[in-house]
């Protein structure tokens, strides 16, 4: 292992773009991006076992909700925070939306890891219900055809999703420097690409930070059948895995792997996903559109929406009501970065915590200052070997990355980026004596430096330390995090106000939406089809 006098100097251009930065730029340049949290969890019963009840209707309508809906099944809460300038703001509005909803839902659990609570059989896992309205039941459609294409067990997966973007003042400072006579939003769109391949390229090094889900109940497993190691009766695993959840056991799969996306230009990024859309696939083409006049999916093409293409970091920007995500880009250009890759952390009750969400603002103003080459397709391959080489074997003390088409060892190379993100971090934290992003990233250090601090590495060793399953230590720490919240003080008034006026609101905006359909549900997706 090397140490911080022996790592290579930063690299030329990503020292002369902090060097400008520093001198010419104000102290807070890099202060005050936006940041967003989207955290998903499984409503379980008591027992542990997938809810089988309706989304409750104290929490409003999940059409609607702008803080509290649902993804894939009804059973699975997906919690938004607005946009905040801090870390502490957006935990803190998590917190609050947990707390809320515990007091909503009765005696449920939020199950507290990535990888499932014990799930019944495939059709037994219920899909998500938006109501009536022909865009409430696209999206049930939608997640019909998901469960077909890749399995509804699959898409019990829940994660979190951190939303990035620079403060505004830094990219007029940041075209001068560079120099660059393109539009503002071709300019931003094109560095925020440059961040998204980078991401590609170092984003590995997320799941072995926070990678928090080395281990599987079997209900779970034997339905995908991996070659794993039993850890008990109950438990399956790999020894040195970090994100299972990132791996080919979750969201990477074969049939999208085939897809040829590009990242070099926006105008080729989405130009890709409209292709994908049009192009029939044959495994999907067997499932067939419909069953007795009922849709099993949306279509039979490679993707059904554009949201359907997985990857660990989406381009993305704010859409008007009916719009189509890759509409809004050519529209605006990218706006911000959303982050698909971080598990929930079992040892924090909102599954996230402010040095995770200091390091990742500073880990991508890094990926951004970073020189970015275009993709090739040796280069793309190498990211997908390195994201599932880590996800399985991530604390292997012998494991190699590809970089280059050469191996080097994963924790070299961790220290390498890890130098510069410090560099990042001291300037985030001109200004401030509490120096909280470089101890963020001085913490993410001591999880290089020795594997065993790992979330990844915590879980295996609690299970085996009590002698205990997966199951049986998750529903433990469910319930832990249950009674957390219900020994917080009650939240602020204009809070539960907040919450509960928003509940009652998306209900009637759902019957509102319900009400104003003036076609029939065949006509408004060939229309939603036909928008461009």
């Amino acid at each position: 292992m090397q140490d911080w006098s022996e790592i290579v100097l930063l690299s030329k251009t990503f020292e002369q773009r902090m060097n400008k930065l520093a001198a010419a730029s104000p102290s807070d340049v890099m202060g005050g991006g936006l940041i967003g949290i989207e955290k998903e969890s499984l409503r379980v019963q008591p027992d542990g076992y997938l809810s089988a009840r309706p989304h409750p209707e104290s929490l409003g309508s999940a059409l609607t909700n702008r803080f509290i809906t649902t993804d894939f099944s009804e059973a699975l809460l997906e919690f938004i925070t607005p946009s905040f300038s801090s870390t502490w703001e957006a935990l803190r509005f998590l917190c609050d939306i947990h707390q809320f909803s515990y007091d909503a839902m009765g005696d449920e659990l939020l199950w507290a890891t990535s990888m499932p609570c014990r799930v019944p059989e495939e059709r037994e896992i219920p899909l998500a219900y938006y109501g009536e309205s022909n865009v409430g039941r696209m999206k049930t459609i939608y997640r019909n055809g998901l469960g077909y294409r890749y399995g509804r067990t699959m898409q019990t997966i829940a994660g979190v999703h951190f939303n990035y973007s620079l403060p505004t003042t830094f990219w007029p400072i940041y075209k001068e420097m560079e120099q660059s006579r393109s539009a503002e939003d071709e300019f931003r769109s094109d560095a925020y690409l440059g961040l998204v391949r980078n991401f590609q390229r170092f984003g590995w090094l997320v799941l072995y930070l926070f990678g928090a889900s080395p281990a599987i109940c079997k209900s779970f497993g034997e339905g995908a059948g991996p070659d794993m190691e039993s850890l008990n009766g109950e438990t399956l695993y790999e020894p040195f895995g970090t994100s299972l959840r990132m791996s080919d056991l979750g969201y990477s799969n074969r049939t999208q792997a085939r897809l040829d996306i590009s990242l070099n230009n926006l105008n080729e990024y989405i130009g890709d996903l409209d292709k994908a859309m049009m192009t029939p696939e044959p495994l999907f083409q067997a499932i067939g559109l419909k069953e007795d006049g009922e849709y099993r999916q949306l279509s039979v093409n490679q993707l059904q929406i554009e949201n359907e293409y997985y990857s660990p970091i989406r381009p993305k920007r704010v859409a008007f009501s009916g719009e189509r995500p890759t509409a809004a880009l050519t529209r605006g250009g990218i706006e911000y970065v959303e982050i698909r890759s971080l598990d929930i952390n079992i040892f924090d009750p909102v599954g996230i915590n402010q040095n995770v969400m200091r390091f990742m603002e500073a880990f991508l103003i890094y990926c951004l200052l970073k020189e970015s080459p275009p993709f090739g397709k040796e280069s793309k391959d190498e990211t997908v070997q390195n994201h599932l080489a880590t996800a399985k074997r991530g604390r292997d003390p012998a494991i190699g990355l590809l970089r280059n088409g050469k191996s080097v060892s994963l924790f070299d190379w961790a220290m390498e980026i890890l130098r510069d993100v410090r560099s990042v971090a001291e300037l985030i934290d001109q200004g401030d004596e509490k120096d909280v992003y470089v101890n963020a990233v001085e913490a993410q250090l001591q999880l290089v430096s020795d594997s065993e601090l790992t979330p990844s590495a915590r879980l295996l060793a609690e299970l085996r330390g009590a002698d205990t399953s997966f199951f049986e230590f998750a529903l433990a720490c469910a319930q832990g995090h249950k009674q957390y919240f219900a020994d917080l003080v009650p939240l602020p008034v204009e809070r539960q106000e907040e919450f509960a006026g928003e509940a009652a609101d998306s209900i009637r905006r759902q019957r509102e939406i319900e009400a104003s359909d003036a076609i029939g549900l065949e006509e408004y997706l060939e229309r939603w089809f036909a928008l461009e």
